[in-house]
């Protein structure tokens, strides 16, 4: 039997009904609704979906089923990870809905088919069940903090990146209150001087242009425990934002700029970002700190003369960026950036003192002591570092004081156990013998 003919004799078992659900309306999916969903709710483009299902050819012949195999399966809606059918099925139904969706070739395997099951040019039916959807997450560690919805897919493929000039539409609402709601032109790195959270800005870098979404910011990248007293947001609350991105013209990449190019828009930055810390905007300034390490630090063509002048702006940029992380109380990043300035300069006054001070955040006071120390050696006239030294000293002291006292309290613990020890030995031997004794009695 033919492919053909196969298909006109499974076109005569199954009814063809349902509504249609396709755009262009010309039945190439048709779903029956077997059971009813609760809410008003659907999914979106780009939720993570579960359903279950169980799919057939016309005749009844089952290809699939995910209920067979015991597990849920899941797709992101919309993104293409699944038939065609599939994505304008589900993105119709309600949490508990059963629906029978009838797909022609063209929205399912189309003339290929996908052997050795289903043969080409198949009408497929499927059964599902849509027991659960949430949002898409977009944070770098997936830690649930920022989850997007969809409502209009937008168009291309790029995003913006840092520094991108942006233009967007939001609207954020705080426990069903709408607190902002403005059209604003601004380049990433710049929001928190508008009073965005620092979500929305990374938000923004994972949309498309035309794009409209609505996403979930939870305190971490919202206003985290403090809230913010001029929108009357309490502390660890969570925001919600729909942003819309009008259009955006990317930042140049380091890869897209020469040597002079980094070098003149490091300067730039570099008083951008001075300008910033002056405001105490610490955040946005280490924003543009880091965009002049990314651009020179492993920059290998740069024309004669230039060299000095491109280790004098990183070395700028990494003083900066610990100054930045001391006032964000980020020891171990101001760590990093003081090992990263001494690589440039050794001796470097500002690094060993800013090193210390992240020492002594973390508590490492001999290490701290020591930078202290080498800044003593190296500039005698720096009396913060003495003071340093004596905080320090004291700090060790009083450590060593309390080891002292926790080891003879251990010590003493000890010395009690083994005499105890020691006492209930005696004991046993001393019961032994009046067993033994009164045994020879009997």
């Amino acid at each position: 039997m033919t492919a053909e003919e196969v298909t006109n004799e499974e076109q005569n078992n199954i009814p063809m009904e349902g509504e249609d659900i396709t755009q262009k309306k010309d039945g190439g999916v048709l779903k029956l609704v077997k059971q009813e969903g609760t809410g008003t709710e659907l999914p979106m483009t780009g939720d993570k979906v579960f359903v279950h299902y169980v799919g057939t050819l016309l005749d009844g012949t089952p290809f699939d089923s995910s209920r067979e195999r015991g597990e849920k399966f899941s797709f992101e809606l919309g993104k293409g990870q699944v038939i065609k059918a599939w994505d304008l099925g589900v993105a119709t139904m309600k949490v508990g809905e059963i629906s029978q969706l009838i797909c022609k070739p063209e929205y399912a395997y189309g003339t290929a088919g996908s052997p050795p099951k289903i043969p080409p040019n198949a009408t497929l039916v499927f059964q599902v069940e849509l027991f659960e959807f949430r949002g898409e997450d977009i944070t770098e560690g997936e830690d649930g903090g920022i989850i997007r919805r969809i409502i209009t897919k937008g168009e291309g493929y790029t995003k913006p990146n840092e520094g991108a000039a942006v233009e967007v539409c939001l609207e954020g609402s705080c426990e069903g209150k709408v607190f902002d709601k403005r059209e604003l032109k601004f380049e990433l790195g710049d929001g928190e001087s508008l009073g965005l959270p620092s979500g929305v800005e990374k938000a923004l870098m994972a949309m498309e242009q035309g794009e409209e979404s609505l996403f979930i910011i939870k305190p971490k990248y919202g206003y985290g425990n403090t809230g913010n007293s001029k929108y009357n947001i309490p502390g660890e609350a969570t925001l919600q934002y729909k942003l819309k991105l009008t259009t955006f013209e990317k930042a140049k990449e380091s890869w897209e700029m020469n040597s002079a190019e980094k070098l003149e828009q490091s300067i730039i930055v570099k008083e951008k970002g001075t300008q910033y810390f002056k405001e105490g905007k610490y955040r946005q300034a280490s924003v543009q700190y880091k965009r002049i390490v990314s651009w020179l630090e492993n920059e290998s063509s740069l024309p004669e003369g230039e060299e000095q002048k491109a280790q004098a702006l990183q070395l700028a940029a990494h003083l900066n960026l610990a100054m930045c992380f001391l006032k964000l109380q980020e020891p171990s990043s101001t760590f990093d950036n003081c090992d990263k300035a001494l690589e440039l300069d050794d001796t470097n006054e500002k690094a060993l003192f800013r090193r210390g001070e992240a020492l002594f955040a973390m508590k490492e006071f001999d290490r701290a002591r020591a930078d202290f120390q080498r800044v003593i050696q190296l500039y005698p006239s720096n009396k913060a570092a003495k003071s340093q030294v004596a905080l320090c000293q004291k700090q060790i002291k009083e450590q060593h004081e309390k080891d002292k006292r926790l080891y003879a309290n251990m010590f003493q613990k000890f010395a009690e156990r083994d005499a105890k020890e020691e006492a209930d030995k005696g004991m046993e031997n001393g019961g032994g013998m009046e067993v033994e004794e009164n045994g020879g009695q009997e």
